[in-house]
């Protein structure tokens, strides 16, 4: 590679996002009544560009559209199959392959982007945007590495953008219930939280092609290099791509990075977490042979147990509060007098909050809280939420995010970058466990097996530093930021 050819790229490109987002500080949003009652005048509309435009982002870029409200005005995707259908809704925006082309070509049309990519280039995509002064939406979880969450939640209060993760739970009545219900005292001083999951729903805990040595024909509608991004080259195999890369450590953060953004909001919110304390888990094993363990270090593992302590200032009685993860059909115990029928009711997994006096137990989004105190199912009334309602709830998500941009930044959203943020470092913390879980010498001998303590100001852990490792990955060359 031509490391010299390289820097004068990125350096090109560093001067072009200056400039950009110089001109593009001007952006003013002119009044509708320009135009009359009943009309939407051409600068009341949000200029929209998406980076992804399959998957996810079909739902993202369908509602921030929001049939017409609003502009779509450049979209990018690595894959011509997965963009067909809106390059189809949507002949006249440009279409790209490579986001930072685009960035380069229409960043004055552009204010504000979706990022709907693999986990791996939500930092770079998002960062690119933000330092041009882009409003971002970015889907769940935040990032891929903890250290670029934080990079994330401070470049948006620098660039004063307005910013949304893609957990729309956050935007739901139900997580704004169960966080009141929590914060009314009902069940008293809260000491534990039991998290789970059903994810992951593709394959984990198994061999790759990569370690199989498998690789297969790039299809023509595909830019591999550009679909690697940020991760090391291999081979293109059908089983990277589209979605199943969650399962890969290179391009997704597992069952943990899919749905604890979603699950872990809900007492986060309630709980005002901050930094965990420490770390430590188990992990499902898989045997090649009798008494053969296989290892799979390219793929995470079919399930995962994670245990999270956090200071509990509020709490006489008890200064740690235990937040576990359990995914991969895991469960945790059933607290005495708890309904199993009730409390497991939902595929997707749950929550429950254990308290001195009894039990709250909640669905995905923190849907149909239920109470149970003394063992026994409590008729308890529903407070009002204390945050204020989402017009459309969770599928009002992103016209949230698009009318807080048309605001300004300081506009509430349900999960701007300030509150994403932090929660995705938390998320991702469990995954720091399970990469040290499974870390071995050059024997095979497990060396990372041991509970780990954080040091959340300086993002580091203090008692194992080839854990470390995780906290920030290397970005393989190619001006990706």
């Amino acid at each position: 590679m031509n490391n010299s050819h390289d820097k004068k790229q990125q350096n090109s490109r560093r001067n072009f996002l200056k400039n950009s987002a110089l001109a593009s500080a001007g952006f003013m949003i002119v009044p509708r009544h320009v135009l009359g009652k009943g009309f939407v005048a051409p600068s009341d509309k949000l200029n929209i560009a998406a980076v992804g435009c399959g998957g996810k982002a079909d739902f993202n870029i369908q509602q921030a559209f929001n049939n017409g409200t609003d502009n779509i005005v450049a979209l990018c995707d690595v894959d011509d199959r997965m963009s067909a259908k809106y390059r189809a809704k949507f002949p006249n925006a440009p279409y790209f392959k490579d986001y930072r082309k685009m960035l380069e070509s229409e960043a004055n049309n552009i204010d504000a982007i979706i990022v709907s990519t693999p986990d791996h280039m939500h930092y770079p995509v998002a960062m690119s945007a933000i330092q041009l002064k882009k409003h971002v939406y970015v889907e769940k979880p935040l990032t891929h590495d903890i250290w670029e969450a934080r990079q994330l939640t401070e470049a948006a209060a620098k660039f004063k953008v307005v910013t949304q993760m893609g957990n729309q739970g956050s935007s739901g009545y139900g997580t704004r219930v169960t966080e009141t219900l929590v914060q009314s005292g009902v069940i008293g001083e809260i000491h534990t939280v039991e998290v789970w999951t059903n994810r992951p729903v593709w394959p984990q805990g198994v061999k790759s092609p990569k370690d199989k040595g498998e690789k297969q024909p790039i299809p023509s509608e595909v830019d591999w290099n550009l679909w690697l991004g940020t991760a090391p080259m291999r081979d293109y195999h059908e089983a990277y791509m589209p979605f199943r890369w969650r399962g890969y450590w290179d391009f997704g953060t597992g069952a943990l990075g899919d749905m604890g953004c979603h699950f872990m909001d809900v007492p986060f919110r309630a709980l005002n977490l901050g930094y965990p304390t420490s770390v430590e888990c188990s992990v499902g094993q898989v045997y090649a042979d009798f008494f053969k363990e296989a290892f799979f270090d390219d793929v995470c593992p079919p399930s995962a147990a994670i245990h999270l302590k956090f200071p509990n200032p509020s709490s006489k009685t008890h200064k740690e509060l235990s937040l576990s993860w359990y995914d991969g059909g895991i469960r945790p115990r059933l607290p005495e007098g708890c309904d199993y029928e009730k409390v497991f009711a939902n595929i997707d997994g749950g929550i429950m909050f254990i308290g001195s006096k009894g039990v709250i137990a909640c669905e995905l989004f923190g849907n149909n809280p239920k109470v149970y105190i003394n063992g026994k199912l409590a008729a308890v009334k529903l407070p009002a939420p204390k945050r204020p309602l989402v017009e459309g709830d969770v599928n009002g998500h992103q016209q949230q995010w698009v009318k807080a941009c048309k605001s300004g930044f300081g506009t509430y959203t349900s999960s701007s970058f300030d509150q994403a943020g932090p929660l995705t470092e938390i998320v991702l913390m469990g995954n720091l466990a399970v990469r040290s879980f499974l870390l071995r010498d050059a024997k095979n001998k497990f060396i990372g097996r041991k509970k780990l303590f954080w040091d959340g100001k300086n993002m580091k852990i203090t008692n194992f530093d080839e854990a470390n490792a995780f906290v920030k990955r290397n970005y393989r060359e190619g001006g990706w930021i």
